[in-house]
């Protein structure tokens, strides 16, 4: 089986003395996995940055074998935002939530527009709130989409039930409005919402290990 592609590296694992085993979010072919040979070498080093956007070229003789991925650099995103501690953080709580949620080899285009779009949109001063807005795709998009009656309350925060389980959820989600401006409380209150939506649906009930760098990048807010 051959195909090319592109998409976003999620995790690098050292394999042998100069190859990676790598995962990838892919346009068409969703996350797949494949080794690369000369991995650690510096050309190629250089690029295989966790969140950088590259072009692949797979192969394998046998579906029941690793395949085998040459690569090239689209688009170097994470070395933008090395001096950025806060932008680096939600690039790696995006790749860690897609490399531990999604299945092997399913097709998510959706999903793979709205990181598009949300990578775009990293120098945007309003890209906390596209971030909320990106989780909040990726659990509809994972199958639990959230069915909110809109509210004309003043409160900022809501207290509903989903499934039997009590959340604070913040008015612009459930309104589906993205405010002109935020705090930090804001935002916070917003990840908190969405990390126990993630927990509740999807690490918990199948023994997963919720992302570090997820819980990393909420601290920042609080």
């Amino acid at each position: 089986m051959n195909w090319e592609d592109e998409g976003y590296l999620l995790k690098k694992t050292k394999f042998r003395e100069n190859a990676n085993i790598i995962n990838v979010f892919t346009e068409t072919h969703g996350k797949v996995s494949g080794i690369v040979y000369g991995g650690n070498s510096r050309k190629v080093k250089n690029y295989l940055q966790i969140g950088n956007k590259i072009f692949l070229i797979f192969k394998s003789k046998n579906a029941n074998k690793p395949g085998y991925l040459k690569t090239e650099i689209i688009n170097a995103i994470s070395p933008k935002y090395f001096d950025d501690k806060l932008r680096s953080y939600c690039i790696l709580s995006i790749t860690d939530l897609l490399n531990s949620l999604l299945p092997e080899s399913q097709s998510h285009k959706k999903l793979y527009t709205s990181l598009n779009n949300m990578i775009k949109n990293l120098d945007h001063n309003n890209w906390p709130l596209m971030y909320i807005f990106w989780e909040l795709n990726l659990i509809k998009e994972l199958g639990f989409g959230l069915e909110l009656n809109k509210t004309n309350s003043e409160s900022d925060l809501i207290t509903t039930e989903i499934d039997n389980v009590s959340y604070e959820v913040p008015k612009f989600i459930i309104n589906e409005i993205t405010p002109s401006n935020y705090s930090s409380k804001l935002i916070a209150d917003s990840l908190v919402f969405t990390r126990n939506l993630l927990l509740n649906k999807f690490f918990l009930p199948n023994d997963l290990i919720f992302p570090r760098s997820r819980v990393i990048f909420e601290n920042y807010f609080n």
